[in-house]
């Protein structure tokens, strides 16, 4: 069999992403923990260029950047497939998982990020990201379509961390049934999957590492 590794961080949604895709495929495969504040020599070398997690090891050729990981993965092993054959149906996924780590992403660590008015502008954007996401899941299953595909994957963050972030910062983003039915819909189908389940870090625990990673910072940014 074929040597897969994972250089990660268990507290990560963009290691996450790796590990789901590897799962859904059915590919065995060892998770080396990274700690960040002091990289380790084969992340460095494994990813000079951004040195960051995560970075897929396949026979000890080294791929960085998780969509691109993603799309490897898919094209490399058989088994569940996380992109659909059809062009523009690949198209959309990709647009659509591009849309999470371009718009989302950012949109929600500036609301982690900032205070008062600035806060409460991050936070209407969000609001707006997350009306876009609930307009496209009104046609459809998930993301990608009626499996679970590509955005769905890079969408994990929205299922999880976005929670995570509201609970650790005290913020309320809005995410209810009324205001986002479609979306709360998809999250609810996503977290039920068994290969999910089995994968993602529960919330307590991610409430409880980021406790303590961020609310000693967010005081010093107060004070």
């Amino acid at each position: 069999m074929a040597e897969v590794k994972v250089l990660g961080g268990w507290a990560s949604p963009f290691s996450a992403r790796v590990e789901l895709a590897l799962k859904l495929k059915g590919v065995e495969y060892e998770f080396i923990q990274q700690d960040l504040s002091n990289k380790s020599p084969l992340l460095l070398k494994s990813n000079p260029v951004h040195k960051k997690i995560p970075v897929l090891l396949h026979n000890g050729n080294p791929i960085a950047e998780s969509l691109v990981i993603l799309e490897y993965i898919d094209d490399t092993f058989p088994g569940a497939p996380i992109l659909p054959k059809d062009p523009y149906e690949r198209a959309l996924a990709r647009f659509w998982a591009k849309f999470i780590d371009d718009k989302f992403f950012p949109a929600t660590m500036k609301v982690r990020s900032t205070k008062g008015e600035e806060q409460e502008k991050a936070k209407e954007e969000v609001g707006e990201l997350l009306k876009v996401l609930d307009n496209e899941l009104k046609k459809k299953k998930f993301l990608g379509g009626e499996t679970i595909g590509l955005a769905d994957i890079a969408g994990n963050f929205v299922a999880v961390w976005v929670g995570v972030v509201e609970e650790v910062m005290g913020v309320d983003l809005g995410v209810t049934e009324e205001k986002f039915p479609h979306l709360c819909r998809w999250k609810q189908d996503f977290l039920n999957c068994h290969v999910i389940k089995e994968t993602l870090p529960s919330r307590d625990k991610l409430v409880a590492y980021f406790s303590k990673l961020l609310k000693p910072a967010a005081a010093t940014a107060s004070q």
